[in-house]
């Protein structure tokens, strides 16, 4: 038979096993709770500092994809918007209808940009520049950035006949596309951040979109998204272009829609 004294000993020593456990739980329960509370601070903290800056949908795709804020090299197709003779027409309109034409322009071409996998990084007066792979890899990218200045175009057409019931002018647009490497971070100061992509292919894509004004197209594309489009994109070849800040004259196509082949 077991002594009372064994049957303590071994009760005192399960009691001190299951304290021992509790207190290792109690630890770890602890030290995930200041985990969560500090990811916790640490993502209020960065959505407070991307809404002094960017629309919400691109604060939940950084933070859900876990892109680098402090800047990485990436692979991006840039779509650079802008309205043909605007800053003339401006002038003559009333402050209060200027905006409300602005804003309607801006409303339709930012959700042609969001619609096709993109986000607006910057207004520039009544121009727009946008990205396509800057926040997420996007290896159709480039189809994404022609559907959207497609889309770009219906939207303008469409933005038109509503102005046209109002008594009011019709816009034109130009837009450049360029696709190349470059830098994608915050930038800005203490005060005014912006999660934008810097390089080369941004200026490429201005000055393309730019060099529509003198040719018989709304939208320019360059080979670099070219070499990159569905063949179902139809294209026209345009005479290379001399942009200028840049060396060598480039090679680019008019953007003239879309064909959609049934299936036999």
């Amino acid at each position: 038979m077991i002594s009372s004294t064994t049957l303590l000993a071994f009760a005192t020593l399960v009691a001190g096993a299951l304290a021992v456990a509790l207190w290792r739980s109690l630890r770890e329960a602890k030290r995930l709770r200041e985990h969560v509370k500090t990811t916790a601070c640490d993502l209020e903290t960065l959505q407070t500092s991307f809404a002094r800056f960017v629309p919400s949908e691109v604060i939940e795709q950084v933070i859900s994809s876990g892109t680098s804020t402090s800047g990485e090299r990436k692979e991006v197709t840039v779509l650079f918007a802008d309205l043909v003779g605007f800053t003339a027409l401006s002038e003559n309109l009333e402050p209060a209808r200027l905006v409300q034409i602005l804003n309607g322009y801006f409303e339709r071409m930012s959700r042609a940009v969001s619609d096709n996998r993109g986000h607006v990084s910057t207004f520039l007066g009544d121009g727009i520049l946008a990205l396509f792979g800057a926040l997420q890899p996007n290896p159709w990218q480039a189809n994404n950035a022609a559907r959207a200045a497609l889309a770009m175009r219906r939207e303008i057409e469409e933005y038109n006949l509503e102005l046209a019931g109002q008594g009011l002018p019709a816009l034109a647009i130009g837009v450049g596309l360029h696709r190349g490497s470059g830098v994608a971070g915050l930038v800005g100061s203490r005060d005014l951040l912006q999660f934008a992509f810097v390089g080369r292919v941004v200026n490429t894509a201005a000055r393309l979109q730019d060099f529509t004004r003198g040719c018989d197209t709304d939208i320019l594309i360059t080979e670099a998204v070219r070499r990159d489009l569905d063949p179902r994109f139809v294209l026209r070849p345009m005479a290379p272009a001399s942009l200028r800040g840049i060396e060598n004259p480039v090679a680019t196509f008019s953007l003239e829609g879309f064909e959609e082949r049934s299936q036999d």
